[in-house]
């Protein structure tokens, strides 16, 4: 059998100008789904500066982040997650994002999205943009409700090593199988999977990486600039 190759993307301020689950707290804030919306914003902020220090751990934002979505029904997050997409993400998608993944598409490429976000969020975006994959973290469920809790791994520095490997071999397959794979990201963040393949891209990199990236000779790419809550 001939193993096509592997075409992985990390997605906020990879393929989007934007973090989508900062986007999607800063919307159920300003339309009144999220509690307080000034303390939801202050503790949005708050997450998205820890996370560019490089202090975030997944359990801390999924604390804030999955909360949100325990506290709706399925049916009202669904509703309002229609809403974000037309509203905030479909107009932020490029046609130097699409025309990137739709590349890999042509050529048979096995492609996923590989991003710390939770599925829930990510899910549709990745739908929008044609990939038939998704490796995010997951976000539990039980008895008809979100939990506010991470159901297994979560898909954030190791973590999407580990969720990439895992969901390889429920396809019998490896990273050392492809002769070629690619890993597109913006963040310093996503070092451990980078490593992992063989073409390495670093995407709209931050300044940490885009230097990591120099010294490591990686290819760099800049789809668009930083516009909006911008990582590091």
């Amino acid at each position: 059998m001939t193993v096509p190759r592997l075409a992985l993307f990390d997605l906020d301020h990879t393929l989007l100008p934007l973090d989508s689950d900062y986007q999607w707290a800063d919307f159920l804030a300003r339309t009144g789904r999220a509690g307080d919306p000034v303390e939801a914003r202050r503790r949005n902020d708050d997450l998205m500066e820890r996370y560019n220090r490089g202090e975030l751990t997944a359990e801390q934002a999924a604390e804030f982040m999955l909360g949100l979505l325990a506290a709706h029904t399925p049916y009202d997050l669904a509703a309002w997650h229609e809403e974000f997409m037309a509203e905030v993400i479909r107009p932020a998608i490029t046609p130097a994002a699409i025309e990137l993944v739709d590349r890999h598409l042509r050529a048979g490429d096995l492609c996923a999205v590989v991003t710390a976000t939770n599925s829930f969020v990510t899910a549709p975006i990745a739908r929008a943009f044609g990939v038939p994959h998704l490796v995010a973290t997951d976000p539990e469920y039980a008895a008809g409700r979100h939990t506010g809790r991470i159901l297994g791994t979560p898909s954030f520095r190791e973590g999407k090593v580990v969720r990439v490997r895992d969901w390889l071999a429920g396809m019998d397959l490896k990273l050392a199988d492809f002769a070629e794979s690619f890993f597109y990201s913006d963040s310093v963040n996503d070092v451990p999977l980078l490593e992992q393949v063989t073409r390495p891209i670093a995407t709209n990199p931050s300044p940490t990486l885009r230097a990591i990236a120099q010294r490591q000779g990686w290819e760099v790419i800049d789809l668009f600039d930083h516009t909006q809550d911008a990582k590091s």
